[in-house]
């Protein structure tokens, strides 16, 4: 259930970091405005407290793992809200990191 529990945090934190950095970038690159800039900074927020919620304590490995977590969600991201289509080493890459993921938060320790 922890590791279950874990992975739901980072889906949460991913959609909140992505999704505001990608509303203020529509609210600036886009011309679309205060509103969707300050939804933006509302949901980089929300990502903060996300993150504290993973049952880890250890701030500077969960944060690290949340990294592999970025990458990957934020192709994601761009392939089902921007039309965006990774290539083989797009793919390849976002692999490693979550493998990286996997390594660092789930491995046995002693």
């Amino acid at each position: 259930m922890t590791v279950a529990k874990s992975v739901l945090l980072f889906v949460l934190a991913a959609l909140a970091e992505i999704g505001g950095a990608w509303l203020i970038w529509q609210g600036v690159r886009e011309h679309r405005g205060a509103v969707w800039i300050g939804a933006g900074i509302v949901a980089l927020g929300l990502y903060g407290f996300v993150a504290t919620l993973q049952p880890s304590a250890d701030f500077g490995r969960v944060l690290a793992a949340y990294g592999g977590v970025f990458v990957a969600g934020s192709l994601a991201w761009g392939m089902v809200v921007d039309g965006f289509r990774p290539d083989r080493w797009d793919v390849t890459g976002a692999l490693i990191c979550l493998l990286g993921v996997a390594v660092i938060m789930y491995a046995p320790r002693g």
